[in-house]
């Protein structure tokens, strides 16, 4: 089994090296689905996974000087106290009791749902912005993000909304925070809001992770397996990724999420 949980750890750190995104959305149900692993536990245990093995990107990008720490401290604002409220109120309603497990898988098919259809609509829904830029809705949207209160206000709330969304399903801090950075922020480059969703994502995954921790709900053993097939994986992918086209592994990542979204509704 532990072999097991190495090669788990191996696969989803090739998906990571590869796309950029899928860490938690996959190791999540791999541990559910694939090894029976009660959802508190797989939450848990993966929060501190993800936190592990993306802290070597907030150096590599702090370096370059590519993370934007004033977007970075707008969303913490927001996730921070929606990720302890959310381990506060779950630890009181019996979460390390497996009370929630049914709760968990629920809000992790959306929340899986919500991911693939960030990665597979992204592009399209940024060209419907562009081409109905004169509709008063879009109009809208478009003068919140150039107000500076307003964007600092919408950051914060999305900030909360993730902070919930991840402590609960260890999801959505990567693709679904970098979706809502490129709609709030245009201006910011690629590389920047991958590296400032990064340097939000391994705090927010860090102490909510603890947060499960502190109640029993996270397993070091299977922590360690993870992370040791997880660290070749991500250096596997990321050779692997410069020779498959992004445009090929995002949308069969999207799919792949989807089908498992569906399946923890059902």
């Amino acid at each position: 089994m532990e072999w097991g949980y190495t090669l788990a750890g191996l696969f989803v750190g090739i998906m990571v090296g590869m796309t950029g995104v899928g860490g938690g959305s996959l190791m999540t149900p791999i541990l559910i689905f694939g090894f029976s692993v009660q959802p508190a536990i797989a939450v848990g245990t993966d929060l501190l996974f993800a936190a592990v093995t993306k802290s070597g990107g907030i150096w590599a990008y702090w370096r370059h000087s590519v993370i934007n720490w004033t977007v970075v401290r707008r969303l913490a604002t927001g996730s921070v106290p929606a990720t302890i409220i959310t381990l506060y109120v779950l630890h009181i309603t019996g979460l390390s009791d497996g009370r929630h497990n049914d709760l968990i898988t629920t809000a992790l098919g959306v929340a899986l749902i919500l991911t693939s259809s960030a990665l597979l609509l992204k592009g399209i829904i940024a060209n419907i912005l562009h081409t109905r830029a004169g509709h008063p809705v879009v109009s809208a949207l478009y003068r919140m993000r150039q107000d500076e209160s307003h964007k600092a206000i919408a950051t914060i709330a999305s900030g909360a909304f993730l902070g919930v969304m991840v402590t609960m399903t260890s999801v959505g801090a990567g693709a679904l925070g970098a979706v809502i950075l490129l709609f709030l922020y245009p201006k910011m480059k690629g590389v920047e809001i991958v590296a400032t969703d990064i340097a939000h994502a391994v705090p927010l995954t860090a102490i909510a992770g603890l947060g499960y921790s502190v109640v029993g709900t996270v397993d070091w053993s299977l922590l360690s397996f993870l992370v040791l097939g997880s660290l070749p994986g991500i250096y596997i992918g990321s050779r692997l990724g410069v020779k498959i086209p992004d445009t090929v592994m995002r949308p069969l990542l999207a799919v792949i999420l989807l089908g498992v979204g569906v399946k923890c509704l059902m």
